[in-house]
């Protein structure tokens, strides 16, 4: 599995707080141990972010990314989930 980050998702990511760095952290090992990890509640969007899929990082939190095939991905946006679909 690799993964990558956008620029967009860099600038976000450094903004949060070390916990919420922290969570994805303790969830990106998830995603690459099982990407379907019922913690993840990973899930398809639509509307805007329609072709995009978003895990939870905390009850609030969400990392939105993008399947590029079947081992690359890449993180497109971190967030509230206010901050990403309002």
């Amino acid at each position: 599995m690799n993964i990558s980050y956008s620029r967009n998702f860099k600038k976000m990511f450094k903004k949060k707080d070390s916990w919420i760095q922290e969570k994805f952290a303790d969830h990106l090992l998830l995603f690459t141990q099982d990407i379907n990890h019922p913690l993840l509640k990973n899930h398809s969007l639509n509307g805007k972010w329609v072709g995009f899929r978003s895990i939870n990082i905390t009850g609030d939190f969400r990392a939105v990314y993008e399947e590029l095939n079947d081992t690359d991905f890449e993180f497109i946006a971190i967030g509230t989930y206010s901050e990403l679909y309002s």
